[in-house]
Parts: structure tokens; sequence; C-alpha cells
């Protein structure tokens, strides 16, 4: 018996290895047959022009009241008595895990619900204005990143196209002096590099915008920035410019990421290319490139994901921008953050909960040091 019990054991620990081996090696593989959509893609019809004027469009937006998922806070947090005078757009990132379709439906609940907690807790850091705005949108599956398939681009595309009509419909509900600020992250920071391109640029939104907050998607420095007419935030007082980054512990093992925003081009049409040069802008000091120890970290959104909460902790994660232009938060924290860390130490669903409070205080120190064009 006991010698069964050793041939079962040490089957199991040859199994889990044989795993692991797998996932290391062929994990691109392994991931476009977890996640690229094996349906055709259906094409489907721009929506109604007027449909965002409907406040049920929206995940945040200011009538919403209570429905808002903007408006959340973490527990045991006190918002400040002085509000922060900017409209905010903020575009939630993939929220449709599945090969069944390549666009989620508006009226898919998994989806939707799922990209109402990511608006909880990605776009709360800016909840000191009252002027939140998140739209719904026909988001394009996971899938879609991991695949050269030309239904991906079309999948992007038609996503896309919702976020325009969401961003007229926001300019045209706002004051028209208010100034602006643009956020997103992945697919959502994915879709603001072309809003900005095609809708922000050469504009009269373009003197508004207090910063660009592109988060957990790469901007090119040589195929991006040129077209998106702003410079990178410097300094922590910036403005009518450009925070991105993308966040690794230690050691980073970024070459399926890599490989995955490869197969987007740049805002210019072209290839984005091995060793491109990326944005990396310090979310604890609000400077481009640097480093800051996790002393300086006003607060880490550490989630409770069964009660989907959370609370701040402060002072444990630091972050670094290298050479490589990730920014490194050196050793796995110390932290309950939950599942979700991808393959290669890979903290892309925590770029914002990471640094939640230095977001906040980034984004209130923008606007205030924001001044209107002449």
């Amino acid at each position: 018996m006991a010698r069964k019990f050793l041939y079962i054991f040490s089957g199991l620990v040859v199994l889990v290895f044989v795993t692991f081996l797998a996932l290391r090696l062929f994990a691109q593989d392994l991931s476009e047959i977890a996640f690229v959509p094996s349906a055709e893609f259906t094409d489907q019809p721009p929506l109604e022009q007027t449909v965002y004027d409907d406040p049920q469009m929206w995940l945040a937006r200011p009538e919403l009241g209570t429905a808002d998922a903007a408006r959340w806070l973490p527990a045991g947090f006190t918002a400040e008595a002085e509000k922060v005078n900017a409209a905010v757009f903020f575009v939630h990132p993939t929220g449709l895990v599945s090969r069944k379709t390549w666009n989620a439906s508006l009226d898919d609940p998994e989806s939707r619900d799922r990209s109402r907690l990511f608006v909880q807790g990605m776009a709360s850091p800016f909840n000191a204005s009252p002027d939140v705005w998140a739209p719904r949108y026909r988001q394009a599956a996971v899938g879609a990143f991991l695949t050269d398939a030309p239904e991906a681009t079309q999948a992007l595309d038609l996503a896309y196209g919702d976020v325009e009509q969401a961003f007229e419909t926001f300019l045209k509900f706002i004051d028209p002096q208010q100034p602006i600020v643009l956020a997103g992250h992945s697919q959502g920071a994915f879709h603001l590099l072309r809003l900005i391109r095609d809708h922000v640029v050469a504009t009269p939104v373009a003197s508004r915008i207090v910063a660009a907050y592109v988060i957990g998607w790469p901007v090119s420095t040589e195929r991006d920035l040129p077209k998106m007419n702003m410079p990178v935030c410097q300094e922590p007082t910036s403005t009518g410019c450009i925070v991105s980054w993308i966040s690794f512990a230690d050691p980073a093992e970024a070459q399926m990421l890599m490989k995955a925003y490869a197969r987007r081009p740049g805002l210019n049409g072209q290839p984005i290319g091995d060793n491109a040069s990326f944005v990396c802008v310090n979310p604890i000091t609000g400077s481009e490139n640097g480093s800051a120890e996790a002393k300086e970290n006003l607060g880490t959104l550490v989630p409770d994901l069964s009660n989907n909460t959370g609370s701040l902790v402060p002072g444990a994660v630091p972050a670094r921008c290298d050479e490589d232009h990730l920014l490194h938060i050196g050793p796995a924290p110390d932290l309950e953050m939950g599942p979700y860390v991808l393959p290669g130490n890979n903290y892309h669903l925590y770029d914002v909960t990471l640094f939640w409070a230095n977001l906040r205080a980034d984004f209130a120190r923008r606007v205030k040091a924001w001044k209107p064009q002449p």
C-alpha cells in the first residue's frame, strides 16, 4: 500500500511539473487555445446616433447616483472635501473572456458585471471629480489580442466605434469650458490612443486636456507619440501630456506580453517592432522614468474579491521605470492581491490598483496645475 501511494504521489508530482513546464514553454499557444474565439466574426451595425444620451448606457455618469460604479471608495477611506473640477472620460478594460463571440453583447450580464467591477476599482481614483463618465461598449474579447486573425481587427474596430460615439456624447453634455482628463486601461487604453489621434488632435478639445492616463498598454515613443501631438508628463505638475506604465514584479518575463502588443500597429500604421521604446511615467512620483521606494506609495488597493470591495495598504509597493521601459515593482508584494497575476510576474490587472492612492493624488495635482490655453 505504501509503495502504491508513493507511485501515485510521484505521478502527481511529475504531472504538476509537466503542467508548469508546458505553461512556461507553450504559454502563447495555450492562451490562444483557451481564449481566441472559435466563432466567425459577425459584423454589427453602428449603435443609434443618440444611444449614449441614455444614462443606462454608462457604467459611470453623474446622473446615475448610487448606481454609478466610479463612486465607490475603499473601506475606511474618506473622500476629500474639495472637489476636482475636471470631466473624466474613462474606458474600461476587457471584461469579455469567451471563445463563443468576438464582441460582447450589451446585454451580456457576465461581461457587464466584470466591466462594472473594473470601473469600480480603476475609475474610482478619479471620483474626487463629480464628472466621471465610463461608457458601456461592445468590447472585443480578450482573445482578440492573442491572434493575428483579421477577425481580431474587426472586433477591435467595432468596439472602438462605440467608444467614439460615447465620447461625442460626453463632449455634448459636459461644460464646454471644463478641463478634460482621459483615462483607460488595457483595451480601454488601446482605444484611447486612437481616440486622441482621431478626435483630439487639431481640435478645440486638445487645449482642454489636462492629461491622458493611457495605462496597461504601451505608448510607443516613435509610432504613437508623434500622432498624439502630446508630450510625456515629465514632472508631477506637467499638463496636456501622457501618463503610461506597465507593471511587472521581478524577475520580469515580458516576452509573451510584448508579442501580443506587437500584433497591433502603432498610430502611424507601422509595426511596433522589436526593442521598441515605450513611455514609462512612475505613478508614485508622477515623473517620467525614475524610481520610488515603497514608503512613498500612498496606498495599494488590496481587493476583497468575495465581497467586491477592498482596502488600502500604504507603503507596500515600490516602483521603478527600468531600461526595458517597464514599471518594476520589485519582488512580488506580500499582499493578498488575488489570483490574477499573469505569467512572467505580469501585474497587468493591477496596474491601477497597485498605485490607487498615488493616482488619485496625481489626478488632483495635475488638474490644479492646469491653466486654460490662450
